[in-house]
C-alpha cells in the first residue's frame, strides 16, 4: 500500500520512527537500504537548529540516499519552529515533521512535545506557521492525549488538517503513560475518522503480527516501528513484504548479520569520530547480538574496548563459532 505526503509518494507503508540517539545518519542510511518507506531524524530543537549548533546539523544530516528523509522538529514558538523549518528546507530535507508526542520531562518543561497537546490553540499556531514557512509537506507527530481523562488527538487531527498538515502519526499512549501499559491501536482509529489524510500508528510494533494486528485495530494507513528495529534494521523488510503478502520473510543469516553490523560500526566511526563513535555504537552492539549464544559475555567485553578494531575484532571472535564459513568485510 502506497501513501502519498503531500507530493511525495511513499514505496510501502512501513515507516522509521524517530528516536533520540539511535536514528541517526547511518542508521537512517542502514534502514532505508532495507526499504524503509520514510526515515525520520532524531528530534531536534527548533532553536538549536537555529542556532546551528554542531549536534544539530549532524542530527539532521540530510543525504540523497535517504530520500525521502524527515526533519522532526520540536517547539512552542510559531516563528522560531518557522524558521527552523525553513533552514532544514534549504539544506535539503524532503518533509519537515512536528513533535507534539515527546514526553520526556526536559522537552515537556519546556512547553513543547507532547505539552502542546494540552493547548490547542497554540498548537495549531505552531502547525500553521510551519506549513507557511515551506514549500515541503509538513507532518505531526503526536500521542493520543495527555492523559486518560484528555485523549484529545482526534480534535487536534482535525485541527492539523485544516492547518495543513499532511500526514499524522499517533503514538498509542498518552504522555502520562510515558511508555508504560500497552499502546492502544484501537484509540487511533478514532483519529483516522476525524481526517482525510494518511494516519499512520505507533507504538508497540515489534513483530509481523504486531504490525498486522495494530493496522487492522486502528484501520491506519501505515506502520511506524522504533525499538522493533533495534539490532534489526532488516526488520522493515520483512514487516512491509509481510503487511503487503502475508508472508514471513526469515531473518538473515548470521553471517550476513555480522557483516551488517561490522559495516554499521565502520559508518558510526566515520560519522561520529573515534571517541564519540564507541560511545554511540555500544547500544547498538548489544542489540544486534542479544539473544545469541555467549552474548552476555561478548557484550560485556565489548563494551570495555577503545579501539574500533579491537571490538570488530571481538565482534568476528563471538560470530565466527556460530556460522562458520563466511566472507567478512
Amino acid at each position: 500500500m502506497s501513501i502519498n505526503i503531500g507530493n511525495i509518494e511513499l514505496e510501502n507503508n512501513v515507516i522509521l520512527a524517530p528516536m533520540s540517539g539511535v536514528t541517526d545518519a547511518p542508521f537512517r542510511r542502514l534502514v532505508k537500504s532495507f526499504g524503509a518507506a520514510l526515515v525520520i531524524s532524531e528530534m531536534l530543537a527548533s532553536k538549536a537548529m537555529i542556532y546551528k549548533t554542531k549536534t544539530s546539523t549532524k542530527k539532521a544530516g540530510c543525504e540523497a540516499e535517504q530520500y525521502p528523509m524527515a526533519v522532526q522538529l520540536a517547539g512552542c514558538e510559531p516563528d522560531v519552529m518557522a524558521e527552523a523549518a525553513k533552514l532544514n528546507e534549504d539544506i535539503g530535507a524532503n518533509i519537515i515533521d512536528i513533535n507534539y508526542g515527546c514526553p520526556v520531562k526536559k522537552v515537556v518543561n519546556g512547553h513543547a512535545g507532547s505539552a502542546m497537546m494540552q493547548d490547542e490553540k497554540k498548537a495549531a499556531e505552531v502547525l500553521e506557521a510551519t506549513v507557511k514557512a515551506v514549500k515541503i509537506p509538513v507532518t505531526l507527530k503526536m500521542r493520543t492525549g495527555w492523559d486518560d481523562e484528555n485523549r484529545n488527538a482526534p480534535n487536534l487531527a482535525r485541527i492539523a488538517e485544516e492547518c495543513g498538515i499532511k500526514m499524522i502519526t499517533v503514538h498509542g499512549r498518552t504522555r502520562c503513560q510515558f511508555y508504560k501499559g500497552k499502546s492502544d491501536w484501537s484509540f487511533i482509529s478514532k483519529v483516522k475518522e476525524q481526517v482525510n489524510i494518511p494516519v499512520i500508528a505507533n507504538g508497540d510494533i515489534t513483530s509481523l503480527s504486531a504490525a498486522k494486528e495494530c493496522l487492522k485495530q486502528s484501520n491506519a494507513d501505515g506502520v511506524m516501528i522504533g525499538r522493533g528495529v533495534y539490532g534489526k534494521p532488516w526488520f522493515v523488510n520483512q514487516a512491509a513484504h509481510f503487511l503487503k503478502t502475508g508472508e514471513e520473510l526469515p531473518e538473515p543469516e548470521l553471517g550476513e548479520q555480522m557483516n551488517i553490523l561490522l559495516s554499521h560500526y565502520e559508518a558510526m566511526m566515520e560519522h561520529y569520530g573515534i571517541e564519540a563513535g564507541i560511545r554511540m555504537a555500544r547500544k547498538h552492539v548489544g542489540w544486534y547480538s542479544a539473544g545469541l549464544h555467549g552474548s552476555a559475555e561478548f557484550r560485556h567485553n565489548a563494551m570495555r574496548e577503545s579501539t574500533p578494531s579491537k571490538v570488530k575484532s571481538l565482534i568476528k571472535e563471538f560470530y565466527l563459532p556460530l556460522i562458520g564459513s563466511v566472507d567478512i568485510l
